[in-house]
């Protein structure tokens, strides 16, 4: 047994941690084998808010279920730029009876996929029901909890206990930042890093293509009534949120993780998009829980409706970005030249292993550019990785150079440059291509000579199946054999009207069926 002492410890750490403002409770029910309250949480655990005096049990208790690397205490704690997250205390103060989640990212050990936190989340909600007598509870899910909940609901059948879900800024097809971070370039770095961060695979583009596949069409999936909201908000300047919205600005409008295309359901109600709102602070109660309260107060969907889903649009990306990465060798300069045409305000990230990186942008006209590092943030597309950014950069035309070296045995960078430019590449390409399909178009800028496509594909181990410089990529695509998950970076090469030698990026997944 544990002594007396420990237990009224350990009960008032938890009380003072799920207690909200200005509350009269004094009680609170932790459910599932506790930890002391020195170490993280147990996937599987969840816990009981306080039950507020003017409650109302005739209003479904909402279940809370956190994003990417997330915990219970994404509801109640610190938000990375907004503060202490108030939405435990609003659901509260409406008479609301609570519920927190711990999936399996809780553990701090990196993130599942929505498969594995699915499957999860299921055996919580058939516990959770039981707790309140077969009472149907609703859902709020943040980010990556949006898609973890569905796999719960349609592929593990958790839909008995559960009436609506709305999900907040949620990648329903994946994010580019997924992408991103499982490219080519940026492969050294994350191996590093030692990350295996299957809940990062999963959210690429083409692997939620797969997801959508399965999902969309399953009989389940009308079972629930489901709700979307979006934010469009990139975040403060120069934090991870910031640095990612600028990567992302080329694929549309977003909160600095996800497109606000990507938030939405064809079968879903839209509550809102809101400009204000950042992908941290969209899960803050003071901002949504109003807005989304009177969707809450009952757990009835309407009568399933029988809707034909069309195939998916390609996906189609319009940028002009230069990306590279490499390992680095302890004192040892790499210089990695690029063009810029000067037309439009650039901006320009750099991740590493260690924060002894020497890094400098070197101007064609001799300007040197010095990196600024940004304190390690929980929406970076590389965990435990150091964030740098170049600020205040005059665009000039001509041949830029970045200049990168560092004092470590073991070390890797990734950069990337938003130039923005007038001059723009555009790849258009479904999520999810069949064996056969010819639906891929890439192109460059008219007035680009000499141009050519070298492309690294990878599978989602991170192994390099083919790498080529082709002018039929659709074709190098085509005779890829086994079906799954491919991560493609493009490196289109031409010169210009100048004659100087162009290179321009282009990263996407895609899931390729095979018979």
């Amino acid at each position: 047994m544990r002594k007396p002492l420990f237990i009224a410890v350990l009960f008032a750490v938890l009380l003072f941690a799920l207690s909200p403002a200005r509350s009269s409770a004094s009680t609170i029910q932790p459910m599932g084998k506790l930890n002391p309250p020195d170490e993280s949480f147990t996937p599987g655990e969840w816990f009981l808010g306080n039950t507020p005096p003017n409650v109302e049990k005739n209003k479904p208790p909402i279940v809370f279920v956190q994003g990417r690397n997330g915990s219970a205490s994404s509801w109640y704690g610190e938000t990375e730029h907004h503060g202490v997250n108030d939405m435990y205390t609003k659901a509260y103060e409406a008479g609301y009876r609570t519920v927190f989640v711990q999936l399996h990212d809780a553990a701090g050990n990196g993130s599942a996929t929505q498969y594995d936190n699915g499957e999860l989340l299921a055996e919580m909600l058939a516990e959770i029901s039981d707790h309140f007598s077969g009472q149907k509870v609703n859902i709020v899910a943040h980010s990556k909890g949006g898609p973890d909940t569905q796999a719960a609901l349609v592929h593990f059948d958790a839909h008995h206990y559960v009436g609506k879900v709305i999900t907040l800024g949620s990648p329903h097809h994946g994010t580019h930042l997924a992408d991103l971070a499982n490219s080519w370039y940026a492969g050294w770095l994350s191996s590093l890093l030692g990350q295996d961060d299957e809940g990062t695979v999963s959210l690429q583009t083409g692997e939620m293509a797969e997801f959508r596949a399965n999902t969309d069409a399953h009989a389940n999936v009308r079972k629930n009534a489901y709700y979307t909201v979006a934010g469009t908000n990139r975040g403060p300047a120069f934090s991870a949120l910031w640095m990612g919205g600028q990567y992302l600005a080329s694929h549309g409008a977003n909160d600095g993780l996800v497109n606000d295309w990507s938030t939405k359901l064809p079968y879903a109600t839209h509550l809102f998009t809101d400009s204000s709102l950042d992908h941290d602070h969209i899960r803050f109660g003071g901002k949504v829980f109003s807005r989304i309260e009177p969707y809450l107060r009952n757990s009835a969907i309407a009568s399933a409706q029988t809707l034909k889903l069309q195939k998916p649009s390609p996906i189609t990306d319009i940028s002009s970005e230069f990306i590279h990465g490499a390992p680095l060798q302890k004192q040892k300069k790499v210089k990695v030249p690029f063009y810029m045409d000067g037309s439009a305000k650039p901006s320009f990230q750099l991740y590493s292993r260690s924060k002894d990186l020497n890094a400098s942008l070197v101007s064609p006209s001799g300007n040197i550019y010095r990196k600024s590092n940004i304190p390690t943030q929980e929406y970076s597309i590389f965990h435990g990785a150091q964030q740098s950014a170049f600020a205040d950069v005059t665009a000039e035309e001509g041949e830029w150079t970045l200049q990168v070296t560092t004092q470590e045995e073991n070390d890797a960078y990734f950069f990337i440059g938003n130039l923005n430019e007038r001059d723009q590449y555009s790849l258009s390409l479904p999520g999810k291509m069949e064996e056969g399909e010819n639906s891929l178009a890439l192109y460059s800028p008219s007035k680009l000579k000499n141009v050519h496509y070298h492309v690294k594909v990878i599978n989602e181990t991170g192994k390099l199946v083919t790498e080529k410089t082709t002018n039929d990529v659709q074709k190098l695509i085509s005779n890829i054999r086994s079906s799954g998950v491919y991560n493609m970076t493009i490196d289109v090469t031409g010169k210009n009207t100048q004659g100087k030698k162009i290179t321009r990026t282009i990263v996407r997944s895609v899931y390729i069926e095979k018979e």
